[in-house]
C-alpha cells in the first residue's frame, strides 16, 4: 500500500522541501510514494500519480508547492469524499499526508471517520494559526518577505515624511503583524489580539513628531479591518500625509528560508515515522519548546492558537497600552 500527500488550503515557502523529504523518506521505507494534485479537489477528481526521486529533483528551493493546492466545498457532501476513497482504493493509498492548516486537518478528520483512511496533518500556514504549535511550516519565509518589504517602505516614508500603514496577512490571528512590527521597529502595530488604546498612541507619537520625528510605520493585520481607519487617523488625529501598502499575496511567496526547509524535513520525518508505525491514525505533528510531538486532531481543533504573552508584551508600546 503506498501513502499520498497533499496540499489545501493557502500555499507557503517550505512546502515543496517537505515533499521533497515526503518522497525521499517513503522510497528509503519501501513504501510507494503518491503525489494528489490540486488538494481535496484533486483527490475528489482522480489526479493522483506515483512519485519519484526524479519529480523533486531541484525542487527544495522553489516557493509555493509543485503539486498545487486548492479549497473544495464538494468536500463537505459525502459522495464526493466516497468518490474521493474510491480514486485512492484505485491507487492502494492507505495513508495520507496533508500540508494545511485547521480546516484541511477537520476534512481529513472526517475523511477518516467515514472510510478509515489513516493520515498525518503537517501544520503550513503563514497565519501560524494552529492550536498547539507554536510553529507552521512557511512562517519564517513569510516574515522575511514582510521585513524586506518594510524596510524598503521605510526609505520612502522618511524621504517623503509620510506613515505608512502596511497591512499584512492573518485572518484572526496577528502573528504575521506582531513579530513584524517588532522586529522592524514599527511605531504601530494593529493586531486582533490586542486592543490598541488611540489616545495613548496619539500622546506619544504628537510627542514624536514635534520632537523632530518625521516619519510612522503602521503594521496592521489583515483580519482586524482597521487598514483605512488607522490611515484616517493618523491624517486626522496626527496631521501626517499617510499611504496604504497592502502586502497581500507577496507574503506567501519567495524562496524558503533555511530554517522553512530544515523545518519542512523535521515536520515529514516525524509525521511519517508516526504513520509507518501505526501509532495514531489522525495525528497533526506539532512543535513547541523545540520539540516534535503528536497531538490527535480533536486536540488541535478543540482550542485556538494563543501568542505567547511574553511577545504579546513587546508590541504593547506599539498598541498605546
Amino acid at each position: 500500500m503506498g501513502i499520498g500527500i497533499l496540499c489545501s488550503g493557502g500555499d507557503c515557502a517550505g512546502m515543496n522541501p517537505a515533499i521533497r523529504r515526503f518522497v525521499d523518506k517513503c522510497i528509503n521505507e519501501n513504501t510507494q510514494p503518491y503525489f494528489i494534485y490540486d488538494g481535496l479537489s484533486g483527490m475528489i477528481d482522480g489526479h493522483i500519480k506515483k512519485a519519484s526521486h526524479t519529480d523533486v529533483s531541484g525542487i527544495i528551493h522553489k516557493g509555493g508547492t509543485i503539486i498545487r493546492s486548492s479549497r473544495s466545498k464538494r468536500f463537505f457532501e459525502k459522495k464526493f469524499r466516497e468518490q474521493a476513497f474510491n480514486n485512492l482504493a484505485k491507487n492502494n493509498i492507505d495513508k495520507l499526508v496533508v500540508l494545511g492548516g485547521d480546516g484541511s486537518f477537520r476534512a481529513l478528520k472526517q475523511f477518516y471517520d467515514d472510510f478509515g483512511v489513516k493520515f498525518v496533518g503537517i501544520p503550513a500556514t503563514i497565519d501560524n494559526d494552529v492550536n498547539l504549535t507554536e510553529y507552521c511550516l512557511g512562517v519564517d519565509t513569510a516574515l522575511n518577505v514582510i521585513r524586506s518589504a518594510i524596510d524598503n517602505i521605510r526609505d520612502t516614508a522618511s524621504s517623503f515624511r509620510r506613515a505608512f500603514v502596511i497591512e499584512v496577512m492573518g485572518r484572526e490571528c496577528g502573528y504575521l503583524a506582531l513579530v513584524s512590527a517588532i522586529t522592524s521597529g514599527a511605531e504601530l502595530c494593529i493586531i486582533p489580539e490586542i486592543e490598541p488604546n488611540m489616545n495613548n498612541l496619539e500622546k506619544r507619537l504628537s510627542n514624536e513628531l514635534n520632537a523632530g520625528r518625521n516619519y510612522l510605520i503602521a503594521i496592521v493585520t489583515e483580519g482586524t479591518g482597521k487598514t483605512e481607519t488607522i490611515k484616517e487617523w493618523i491624517e486626522n488625529r496626527l496631521n501626517l500625509d499617510s499611504r496604504i501598502s497592502i502586502l497581500s499575496h507577496i507574503q506567501r511567496g519567495g524562496n524558503p528560508t533555511v530554517y522553512d526547509r530544515l523545518m519542512g524535513f523535521e515536520f515529514i520525518d516525524f509525521g511519517l515515522n508516526t504513520l509507518l508505525k501505526n501509532s495514531m491514525p489522525n495525528g497533526v505533528v506539532t512543535y513547541k519548546n523545540g520539540y516534535f510531538s503528536m497531538e490527535t486532531i480533536d486536540k488541535v481543533v478543540s482550542g485556538k492558537y494563543r501568542i505567547k504573552e511574553n511577545i504579546l508584551k513587546l508590541a504593547y508600546k506599539m498598541s498605546g497600552i
